[in-house]
């Protein structure tokens, strides 16, 4: 089978595939006679990192910080109220003539896969039509689009001659996800997003999907922005893990420096979360209690201080910089920021050297 072939590569690998700055997706709430707003939720609040070519950036964080948001904030399934997205150095979004990436254009080379694998895919449509129906929207001829699906089924592991005909219902859960990866690479695309990908797989196909997409990522050439609260997945498949937490980036940085040097107390709670095998380092108390803050109505300062065991008052009256740690490692915690007046300004510093 000959693999399909990435868009070309306009910057070289020095320039990151996506760069987002002051990302902002704020959800109005109504009420009263005339349907005023009366608040928003605060969903995604200034969320900035980038993306390198060939990477796999996994995003981790308790459910409600806005991790899927920022998937449909990639994707552009919606617009954001603020903030800018380049990708490949263009801006997406803008007029083609003025440099930038049309928003077709930019939907062709970024593509997702989500978490409900059956209400992903049409039930009334074969499988097969379903991964070709992407192609022919774009242009590509019925019967160049069929065969493509057909390849892209073998490169996922299921034999076209048995499984192209098939309907949605007919395949098990493992076989309906490795249906809509090969859905998204059919339009070729350098960038997938994948959104708790294996997180409805039981333990045993889990492994061979997440196998799979290592597989996969090198034979076409991709990029991945990998979203999942399950920490061990995203340590294996990640190279780069960015913590959120109610709509921030809390941490961010190399795998390695995040879970084996973690600055940030959110993240060590996360951390600290994860059973352990050895019944001496099993704990008794949780790590973390209590449930994230309201998005509608954040706290000043620091988010995620009202939960914190390190808190003071510089927490609640300053929002914290994101300290640079070393070696693309940063987080935004007032201990990790020697200059920011906490009495244990440093110690993320020399907890993590």
């Amino acid at each position: 089978m000959s693999l399909p072939q990435p868009a070309p590569d306009r910057g070289g690998p020095a320039q990151p595939l996506l760069a987002l700055e002051g990302l902002v997706k704020h959800f109005p709430l109504k009420g009263g006679l005339f349907g005023r707003t009366r608040a928003v939720v605060r969903a995604v609040d200034g969320v900035s990192f980038t993306v390198a070519k060939g990477e796999t950036l996994g995003i981790v964080g308790e459910s409600g910080c806005g991790k899927s948001t920022t998937a449909r904030l990639l994707m552009r399934l919606m617009e954001p109220d603020a903030g800018s997205m380049i990708f490949d150095g263009e801006p997406v979004g803008e007029n083609e003539q003025a440099g930038g990436v049309s928003l077709r254009d930019y939907r062709r080379q970024v593509q997702m896969v989500f978490q409900d694998s059956y209400a992903s895919l049409n039930p009334r449509l074969p499988i097969e039509e379903s991964i070709a129906f992407g192609p022919r929207v774009h242009g590509l001829p019925a019967g160049e689009a069929v065969q493509r699906a057909r390849e892209l089924l073998g490169a996922v592991g299921l034999a076209p001659e048995s499984f192209a005909r098939r309907y949605p219902h007919e395949l098990s859960g493992g076989q309906r996800q490795r249906v809509n990866i090969a859905r998204a690479l059919a339009l070729r695309p350098r960038l997938v997003i994948l959104d708790e990908p294996v997180s409805a797989l039981d333990k045993s196909v889990e492994a061979q999907v997440l196998n799979l997409l290592v597989d996969l990522k090198e034979g076409f050439g991709l990029t991945y922005v990998f979203i999942s609260h399950d920490l061990n997945v995203v340590q294996y498949i990640s190279d780069r893990v960015l913590v959120m937490y109610l709509g921030e980036v809390a941490e961010m940085g190399p795998v390695g420096a995040i879970y084996d040097r973690p600055a940030h107390p959110y993240t060590q709670a996360l951390l600290a979360s994860r059973p352990s095998m050895d019944p001496a380092r099993r704990r008794t108390k949780p790590p973390l209690t209590g449930d994230p803050p309201n998005p509608v109505n954040p706290p000043s300062g620091c988010r995620f201080r009202t939960r914190c065991p390190h808190a003071e008052e510089v927490c609640a009256a300053r929002k914290p910089n994101m300290a640079a740690l070393g070696e693309g490692h940063v987080a935004a915690c007032h201990m990790a920021d020697p200059a920011s007046g906490h009495s244990k300004a440093g110690s993320a510093l020399e907890a993590v050297a």
